[in-house]
C-alpha cells in the first residue's frame, strides 16, 4: 500500500493477513471448529485458517485463527494523545519539585478493590524502578506511600488525606465485567466528596486495558498505559503541579 492507506502484513507486503484468539463457550469437537471458522469469516477473515484449537475444560474451547481481511487502515484519521509535557531527569524533576513547593511532592500508591497485581504500581513507585529508570522513591524530592494491593477506596482516601497528598496513584490491572472502570469512577468520586472543590490531589491510573482518551470520563487527570516509566510520571506530577499553580 502507499501513502496513508494500509493494510495488515503477514507472509508478503499488504497481503492483509491477521491472528486472532478468542474462547467459545463451547466443548472442543468439530462443531466448536466450524463454530470458531464462522465466527471468523463474519468478522471479515476470508479465507479463514484454524491453526490452534485447545479445550479449557469440559464447556469452553480456546481458539487461533489465521486469515486475510479486506480492510484498509486510514493513518491521516489516527488519532493519538501525544504527550504535552517534557520528559526531565530525576535531577531537573527534584529541582522543579524543590522550586515549586518548597518541600516535598507527596505520593501515595495502590491497588484498589480486589486487584493484587502490584506489579505495575512498585514498577512505578519502587526505588529498583521499570526499563532502566528508578522509581520515584529514588526522588530525593518525592515521599512516596505504597498501600500494596486490595486496598479499599475508603483507606486510600483516609490516608491520602492523613499523608496530605499531593498525587495519588492507582494500578488496575484485573479487567474482568469492567472492574478497572467501576473502581476508578468510585474512587474518583470519593476523592471529590471528601476533599473541597479544587483540593483534589491529583489522580491517576495505570494499566493495561484503560482507553488512552477516557481520563475526563473516569474523573482522573491523567492515564497511563503499558510500558510507561518512573521518568514520565515523575514529569507529569511536575508538570500538573506547575500547571496547578499557574491557575490559582
Amino acid at each position: 500500500m502507499t501513502g496513508s492507506i494500509v493494510r495488515p502484513y503477514g507472509d508478503t507486503t499488504g497481503d492483509g493477513m491477521v491472528q486472532l484468539s478468542f474462547t467459545l463457550p463451547v466443548p472442543h469437537d468439530k462443531r466448536a471448529e466450524g463454530a470458531a471458522l464462522q465466527l471468523a469469516r463474519k468478522m471479515g477473515l476470508e479465507p479463514a485458517l484454524l491453526v490452534h484449537a485447545k479445550a479449557m475444560g469440559p464447556d469452553f474451547t480456546f481458539f487461533v485463527v489465521y486469515g486475510s481481511v479486506t480492510h484498509l487502515v486510514d493513518l491521516d484519521e489516527v488519532q493519538v494523545i501525544e504527550r504535552e509535557y517534557p520528559l526531565l531527569s530525576a535531577k531537573d524533576a527534584n529541582t522543579a519539585i524543590r522550586k515549586l513547593l518548597r518541600r516535598k511532592l507527596v505520593v501515595v500508591g495502590a491497588c484498589i478493590g480486589t486487584d493484587a497485581h502490584t506489579v505495575g504500581i512498585d514498577a512505578i513507585l519502587n526505588i529498583k524502578g521499570f526499563a532502566g529508570e528508578k522509581g520515584l522513591e529514588y526522588y530525593r524530592e518525592i515521599k512516596v506511600v505504597n498501600l500494596g494491593a486490595q486496598v479499599l477506596v475508603p483507606d486510600l482516601v483516609a490516608r491520602a488525606r492523613a499523608e496530605k497528598a499531593d498525587a495519588v496513584l492507582v494500578s488496575q490491572v484485573v479487567t474482568q465485567k469492567d472492574a478497572h472502570i467501576h473502581n476508578t469512577t468510585q474512587m474518583s468520586a470519593a476523592f471529590r466528596e471528601a476533599y473541597p472543590a479544587g483540593q483534589v490531589p491529583i489522580l491517576v491510573v495505570g494499566g493495561p486495558r484503560f482507553e488512552e482518551g477516557s481520563a475526563a470520563t473516569l474523573g482522573v487527570d491523567r492515564i497511563f498505559g503499558r510500558g510507561t516509566t518512573p521518568g514520565e510520571v515523575a514529569s507529569y506530577l511536575v508538570h500538573e503541579i506547575a500547571t496547578r499553580k499557574g491557575r490559582s
